[in-house]
């Protein structure tokens, strides 16, 4: 690869540079961090910038939401400390699903195999009734299945089918 001629100008951001801006100073004075804003503020603050959020979400504190405009969640979601969610692509979370602490969520990567390293970006679904477990990665373009458990630690890059338990490096169903 060839970092000098990387090149991701035609990246369509979702908002205007003042918004993504604006977005920063928010992100940093109320979700990444220790202090334990309320999630009824935290949620309002997302609504404010474009998100779709449901009735009794809980996002708790060093959260890191890149482009909240791109984020969906349902109702009843946890969405636990430390936990990353990278929009590049939409990303959406629906009801009764709980990320857990230090989870990542990523909608974006690079195509190693092009000299020019470029950028690729595809959206990520978690199905209702679903749980991520602690420190697990959820890579661009997957969809994990209704009622699904990604086991702690796993890193999934593949669709899990609804009902299934999942865990490891690569993730591997036990179901």
């Amino acid at each position: 690869m060839d970092l000098s001629i990387y090149d991701n100008s035609d990246f369509d951001r979702g908002a205007p540079r003042w918004k993504e801006a604006v977005w920063t100073l928010v992100r940093f004075l109320f979700f990444q961090n220790a202090f334990p804003w309320p999630s009824l503020l935290r949620c309002a603050l997302l609504r404010a910038f474009g998100a779709k959020i449901g009735r009794a979400v809980v996002i708790r504190a060093n959260v890191n939401i890149s482009f909240p405009w791109r984020l969906t969640i349902g109702d009843h979601v946890w969405v636990g400390e430390d936990v990353g969610i990278l929009t590049l692509a939409p990303v959406t979370i629906e009801s009764n699903v709980c990320i857990s602490q230090r989870a990542y969520l990523c909608t974006g990567s690079h195509d190693f195999r092009r000299e020019d390293f470029k950028l690729q970006v595809a959206s990520i679904t978690v199905r209702e009734g679903s749980w991520i477990a602690a420190a697990s990665f959820i890579a661009p373009g997957v969809e994990i299945g209704s009622g699904a458990i990604v086991s702690a630690g796993s890193v999934v890059f593949e669709n899990v089918a609804p009902g299934t338990f999942v865990r490891g490096n690569p993730s591997t169903s036990d179901l």
